[in-house]
């Protein structure tokens, strides 16, 4: 009865097989090693794009951070949604790796939309050297609140940032989420749509601890490849992040391990929908926000569920809607989610 984060959960299996083959003889450090060269080539293919720049770090927040970093000046700002992950969750991480390029906040609450974005952007860079100058679009997607932007929302978000010629990151920590609950594919839901970089996550589904930058204009590739060491996140045995990475595309491992978790994401929204939960948001892909009674949440916890509080605490009237947050992975059985809502 896991369900508070889908990073959480177990490697798959194909995953540690395959970091146990890599673990055999000798290979050239930092990223000079076959498997990162077969790596690169296998985005690519995904992606349909063959001269992306694919770059591999161990974390979301690297990732993020890093990629912004380098689309970025110091004395630029990057404009992202007001619940964006970057903002909420990252320790100011994108504002210390780019060297001071701050956050502009477009007010949303989940989805940006094209109107509010092009109001934040105009709003900066009207008080010449003394304010911040416009730099580049951050969108999530999944949305931190478990939405996911259609094609046509994400270009024409793209569309604005191209109005102003900005460049356009995707946070894909749930990339592989998103893209199967829309039914299209990698490059219609990045380059296609505008997107210039996107941090490509894997940790979250299924992988031990790897996310992959790739930058569809390979200018980008030096600038990254010095912000990577300077940032001390070029590991020395890069083949173990490839050798991740690598398995985790092979014969859509990735594309199963998603399926399976916006399944069982949708198991259990239609429980709790049958059990009187309001709901926050609509859940599109493996997150849900939910209201409960207060009372029902203090038999989860007393059974040893585990998930987060949205806006309430645990201790006060039973009878209280407290919202939580519930996310579901790969590996989590039809039998655990049936046991969690017979509590609720």
């Amino acid at each position: 009865m896991f369900f508070a984060s889908d990073n959480s959960g177990p490697v798959h299996p194909q995953v540690l097989q395959a970091l146990t083959q890599a673990n055999s003889g000798y290979a050239m450090g930092y990223g000079a090693d076959a498997q990162m060269d077969a790596l690169r080539d296998t985005v690519r293919t995904v992606f349909e794009a063959p001269e992306a720049a694919v770059f591999l770090v161990a974390t979301g927040t690297a990732a993020n951070a890093l990629a912004l970093a380098t689309l970025s000046q110091p004395y630029q700002t990057v404009f992202c949604s007001d619940v964006a992950h970057i903002h909420e969750d990252e320790c100011n991480a994108p504002e210390f790796y780019s060297g001071g390029a701050k956050l502009t906040l477009v007010p949303c609450g989940d989805k940006m939309s094209p109107q509010a974005l092009c109001l934040a952007i105009e709003g900066e860079e009207t008080r010449g050297v003394h304010g911040p100058q416009r730099g580049p679009v951050a969108i999530s997607q999944v949305t931190e609140r478990g939405s996911v932007y259609s094609l046509e929302e994400l270009r024409a978000l793209t569309a604005v940032a191209g109005e102003f010629d900005l460049p356009v990151h995707l946070d894909g920590a749930r990339f592989a989420n998103a893209m199967v609950a829309l039914g299209c594919t990698p490059a219609e839901m990045s380059w296609k749509a505008g997107i210039d970089a996107v941090s490509f996550g894997g940790t979250k589904n299924g992988c031990m601890g790897v996310e992959a930058v790739i930058f569809f204009d390979p200018k980008h590739a030096w600038e990254f490849e010095l912000r990577r060491k300077r940032g001390a996140h070029l590991f020395s045995k890069n083949r173990f992040l490839a050798a991740q990475m690598l398995a985790y595309l092979q014969d859509d491992l990735w594309l199963d391990n998603a399926r399976k978790a916006n399944a069982n994401s949708a198991y259990l929204g239609e429980g709790l929908h049958q059990a009187g939960a309001e709901f926050l948001h609509k859940p599109q892909a493996n997150m849900i926000f939910a209201s409960l009674p207060r009372a029902s949440h203090q038999r989860a916890f007393d059974a040893g569920a585990s998930y987060h509080l949205w806006d309430g605490p645990l201790a006060g009237q039973g009878d209280e809607m407290v919202g939580a947050r519930f996310v579901c992975d790969w590996s989590i059985s039809t039998a655990q989610i049936d046991e969690f809502l017979a509590l609720i």
